[in-house]
């Protein structure tokens, strides 16, 4: 999937990986994408219930050798 900016929260431990992405989110122009890549094993509720509660759109999510990495469209 294309996506307009990256960001790396590997590492980092809840609530970071959110605040961060709330951040970068804040940043962009609606209808922009943005990819996360997490470690974190709670990123796996947080992602969802962020993009429910902000009205971003989580477009896709998955995991690639223990990386969560999320897709969220700009509100």
């Amino acid at each position: 999937m294309e996506f307009d900016r990256d960001l790396d929260v590997k590492g980092l431990n809840c609530p970071l990986p959110i605040l961060r992405t709330k951040k970068t989110l804040a940043e962009m122009e609606s209808g922009q994408i943005l990819r996360v890549q997490a470690t974190d094993p709670g990123s796996l509720k947080d992602f969802p219930a962020f993009a429910k509660q902000t009205g971003n759109e989580l477009v896709e999510q998955a995991e690639e050798d223990k990386i969560f990495v999320y897709f969220l469209k700009r509100k």
